[in-house]
């Protein structure tokens, strides 16, 4: 209920206003506290000279961030340009050569894709690649999915554990900066690759996919490395589709898409010069010392940056990927947007191959409390080994698991009588200000489930406590009726979304009638 119901504007104006002034209160208090403590010892690791003409320093604290302006910058760069223009030459030459250039468009990016590979690490790496790569074509010859699982997860668990670990890292030779990196990343990824391929492959009732369509899917090189993941069944039609035609306005997307990425890179470096978001919470000292709006700030903010940055690499990438007439997966929803745990995920690309092949395999619909523990237990152990297993992630996976479980439980509970009864005789508004509610105290449950993965259990731990226990009921209630505000506009923006969705169905199925009428 209350999905189309619609507020007074001036309710969402209060609401507007209440959520900016919030945000600006509490990135004061982190700006405050930043600036008096860019000199602290123990900011001296993460906390780096920046803009000297304006006296501030960088927070430095992400290596990630750090390494792929960096040292990955000019190699990400070089061998992404590479690709377009190794394409764009093949289509060129393939006329005068004899062949169609479209039609083998997908051997020509498994062609540049196996050359980077090679040319960044090596024979010895490729041979690793390709080793993982046969044995699970080879399993996947016997269509049982099952044994493609256990094959799958079997492999992906020797670049999670050790000693296979360190035993298969032996084999690469090369030493240079990237190569951990790429190691485990094009390793990772790869293997998700080859689970996706075996299980389409028993699906396939007619035959067997080739092991060259594995090649292609797997060697393609933006995706290489770092992902998406893009299942094998969108890619192989996707890539071996010869209609090379685009859509009006498609090359003025991409074009505003990178300029977007651009613009949210320069922006988080305007904010590591001015707020700490990251070195912080690293100082627990300092911690202990701010205000509770500081450490909810921190916490929200943190989370918001996570996503900006997955939005960053993977729309770097993504942009390429449209430029070879692919449709990848779309950047993770922004954490302000998430009230529900259904839609908490920070990479898509995982999320829609977790959701095809665990979650809705086994879950079904998603409305029978046992199936769907089932499903996420599921779920959440295959991102387990995937994130590889240590303590932080079994509690990360432990409290997400629980949080869309009881999503679950609490909505049956109240589709009971006296309850749907009682919410049936409430006006649409007032149902939607009452799941606002509960929405608000939700958000702050996915905001505390994944803060200890990005920094801290111990952070984690400090803000729940100071947020619900010592801070109760001033900065408790507080704090919810800000995110109540949030959750409110949010609302606001999926009915309106809902709306217009409605209005083009409408008029989609406007047109088909009169053609409708013209056949009878």
């Amino acid at each position: 209920m209350g999905v189309k119901a619609a507020l007074p504007k001036y309710e969402l104006y209060f609401y507007t206003t209440v959520l900016f002034g919030a945000l600006l209160w509490a990135a004061d208090w982190i700006f405050e506290a930043s600036s008096e403590h860019a000199n602290r010892k123990g900011f001296k690791e993460s906390v780096k000279p920046g803009w000297h003409y304006f006296g501030r320093k960088m927070d430095v604290a992400d290596f990630e961030w750090v390494m792929w302006f960096t040292t990955f910058r000019n190699h990400i760069l070089f061998a992404l340009s590479g690709h377009v223009i190794f394409a764009k030459i093949c289509s060129m030459l393939s006329p005068k050569l004899g062949f169609d250039g479209c039609k083998h468009r997908s051997f020509i990016y498994m062609l540049y894709g196996s050359i980077a590979v090679f040319v960044s690490m090596g024979w010895t790496y490729i041979t690793l690649v390709l080793s993982h790569c046969i044995i699970l074509y080879s399993v996947s010859l016997a269509k049982r999915k099952w044994l493609c699982f256990l094959a799958g997860l079997t492999s992906l668990a020797t670049f999670k554990m050790e000693p296979f670990v360190s035993w298969q890292t032996g084999f690469v030779t090369r030493s240079f900066s990237l190569q951990d990196v790429l190691f485990y990343g094009g390793c990772g990824f790869s293997i998700m690759r080859c689970m996706s391929f075996a299980l389409e492959n028993c699906e396939k009732k007619d035959g067997n996919y080739s092991f060259m369509d594995l090649l292609k899917y797997n060697f393609y090189l933006p995706f290489f490395y770092f992902g998406p993941i893009m299942t094998f069944d969108r890619f192989h039609v996707q890539a071996n589709n010869p209609d090379l035609t685009r859509k009006q306005g498609e090359m003025w997307n991409i074009r505003t898409q990178a300029l977007l990425h651009l613009g949210a890179i320069l922006v988080v470096d305007v904010f590591f010069h001015f707020l700490y978001i990251l070195t912080i919470p690293t100082d627990m000292k300092l911690v202990r010392q701010l205000s509770d709006w500081s450490l909810a700030g921190l916490a929200y903010s943190n989370l918001v940056y996570d996503w900006v940055k997955a939005a960053v690499m993977f729309g770097v990438i993504n942009t390429v990927s449209r430029l070879d007439h692919l449709d990848p997966p779309q950047p993770p929803k922004c954490i302000t947007m998430l009230y529900v745990f259904a839609e908490t995920h920070f990479d898509r690309g995982i999320n829609d191959w977790l959701c095809k092949y665990v979650y809705d395999y086994l879950g079904g619909n998603h409305d029978r409390i046992f199936w769907e523990l089932i499903a996420t237990i599921s779920t959440f152990s295959v991102t387990t080994l995937w994130l590889g297993p240590c303590e932080i992630v079994y509690i990360w996976s432990f409290f997400n698991c629980f949080g869309l479980n009881f999503e679950l439980w609490v909505a049956k509970f109240f589709s009971l009588e006296p309850f749907a009864s009682i919410e049936r005789a409430l006006s649409e508004s007032m149902s939607r200000r009452i799941r606002g509610v509960f929405n608000a105290a939700n958000f702050w449950a996915i905001v505390l489930y994944n803060v200890l993965s990005l920094n801290s259990l111990e952070f984690a731990k400090l803000v729940a406590r100071r947020l619900l226990v010592k801070g109760f009921p001033v900065s408790t209630l507080s704090v919810l009726f800000v995110t109540y505000c949030g959750v409110q506009l949010v609302k606001e923006r999926e009915r309106k979304l809902a709306l217009q969705e409605e209005a083009a169905a409408d008029a989609t199925q406007a047109k088909e009638e009169p053609g409708k009428a013209k056949v009878e």
